[in-house]
């Protein structure tokens, strides 16, 4: 098995939320309504702004309205906002690419969110290339995601590993052909080190400054 290209989730692999969103959502509801409701609401809300149809802004409009909250559109928008990337997954990439070892973001973002990673915080710096869902026109699980990004890459689906925190996500990346694991930053950085480490990949198990002692 050689994997020479590795490809990365963003949210719950190399970033986290800096609030807790859900419980910050139920706020802005009456005590008489259902957050779970109203989470699950939001969030099929989001699909079609996932693959790139339809606007996700007018999508927590209608959300908002539906539920009759008061809380201003740009103010629940913000909590899209409140997140940040950490330093240590962002190190093992920079690790694997200084090794020659092409790394890619391959995430499901809207493109509202898109615009605020890719153009307001450049994550595209930490990467050869950004995979978000919003432009490519598919979002994961579904097989044709991958697809169009191995095609993009030209890449062969078995020398591509994929990490995401989602098992849906990992099954379908499974289905079309790629190497696939699930990872969880609440499992730790150095999981994630062991797990590539695990592939043969080029980084040091236990951190750079244990593996350079060594």
């Amino acid at each position: 098995m050689s994997i020479d290209t590795v490809l990365f989730d963003a949210d719950g692999v190399i970033q986290r939320p800096t609030v807790d969103w859900q419980a910050t959502l139920a706020t802005f509801l009456r005590p008489d309504q259902s957050a779970d409701e109203f989470v699950l609401d939001l969030m099929t809300s989001e699909g079609p702004s996932l693959a790139g149809k339809g606007d996700f802004r007018d999508a927590v409009a209608s959300v908002l309205q539906r539920w009759e909250v008061t809380t201003p559109l740009e103010q629940v928008l913000a909590l899209w906002e409140q997140f940040v990337a950490v330093p240590e997954a962002i190190d093992v990439v920079q690790e694997l690419r200084a090794a020659g070892v092409p790394c890619h973001l391959a995430t499901n973002q809207q493109a509202y969110r898109r615009e605020i990673m890719n153009d307001r915080r450049d994550y595209g710096q930490w990467f050869d290339r950004s995979f978000y869902s919003c432009d490519l026109g598919v979002a994961k699980p579904e097989p044709a995601y991958f697809k169009t990004i191995l095609s993009a890459i030209d890449q062969r689906a078995a020398s591509v590993l994929f990490v995401d925190d989602n098992p849906d996500n990992v099954a379908g990346a499974r289905e079309a052909g790629l190497h696939a694991e699930v990872f969880h930053l609440s499992s730790g950085v150095p999981v994630l080190r062991g797990l590539l480490h695990g592939y043969g990949l080029p980084v040091a198990a236990d951190g750079p400054e244990q593996g350079q002692q060594g």
